[in-house]
């Protein structure tokens, strides 16, 4: 017998407003019965699990224990200032002067993701 992951959940207060940021990232839709107010918001991914947003009481508190990276087709610093444009801030500037590192934003909750390099950018 063997397990799988239907979804990744993320905790945060307004699951309508992180869930519709990644929407827009993912370029993927909301859930059909998904609206503001609701207590749960998911995100259909084409393929793999879903991204399911869930309200809780506590305020997110430290860094995540697990955080989602986002590798794009075109270059990481494009990627960067397109989800800075779509309401995430910049938590870290890890890059490096050669081109190489990453960038650490947080969507609108405040949960921490990184941007890494292109394939093409990484030689892939």
């Amino acid at each position: 017998m063997s397990s799988h992951i239907p979804h990744v959940t993320v905790d945060c207060a307004d699951p309508y407003a992180p869930a519709s940021f990644w929407s827009r990232v993912l370029d993927s839709p909301l859930g059909p019965d998904d609206h503001a107010g609701d207590p749960e918001a998911v995100v259909l991914l084409p393929e793999g699990p879903t991204l399911l947003f869930r309200q809780v009481p506590e305020e997110k508190a430290g860094n995540n224990r697990l955080h989602l990276a986002l590798r794009s087709a075109g270059p990481r610093d494009e990627e960067v200032e397109r989800v800075l444009g779509l309401g995430a801030r910049t938590v870290a500037d890890l890059r490096d002067p050669d081109g190489t590192g990453w960038v650490v934003p947080a969507d609108p909750e405040g949960n921490e993701f990184c941007v890494v390099r292109s394939a093409a950018e990484r030689g892939e």
